[in-house]
């Protein structure tokens, strides 16, 4: 019966750490550009082709 009062309290602190690091990454602006990301690959970078020539 111990040990499932440990594992409530490891598991307890463990999502209270998860949800402090999304709050913080989320004041930080991680999650502001979603579209971008996603397309940058897409573009070609005309720099580096004119260089490789």
């Amino acid at each position: 019966m111990q040990i499932i009062f440990l594992l409530i309290a490891v598991s307890t602190l463990l999502a209270l750490f998860f949800l402090v690091s999304f709050i913080w990454a989320n004041r930080k602006g991680q999650f502001e550009d979603t579209y971008g990301p996603a397309v940058r690959m897409l573009f070609d970078d005309e720099d580096n082709i004119k260089k490789d020539k």
